[in-house]
């Protein structure tokens, strides 16, 4: 079985999730910065995330702005 793993390199400030140890065979962008990475069958393996601390900052704040001012969660809806 496959055992899902995280890895930040703080020198480059990416964080990598490796949901499978199957090797990469192609990749999709799914946002600026944010890299979907997938085996030969087109199957999620992995995503890369660029300028992580930004990204992991910048969603804390904007979760704790929306339970702050009580906006309910525009992904659940």
């Amino acid at each position: 079985m496959n055992k899902v793993h995280m890895e930040y390199f703080e020198n480059n400030d990416i964080l990598h999730l490796a949901i499978s140890d199957e090797p990469e065979a192609g990749s999709v962008e799914l946002s600026p910065n944010i890299t979907a990475e997938l085996n030969e069958s087109g199957e999620l393996i992995g995503i890369e995330i660029l300028n992580a601390s930004m990204y992991v900052r910048d969603s804390i704040m904007e979760s704790a702005q929306a339970r702050m001012l009580r906006i309910p969660n525009m992904q659940s809806a």
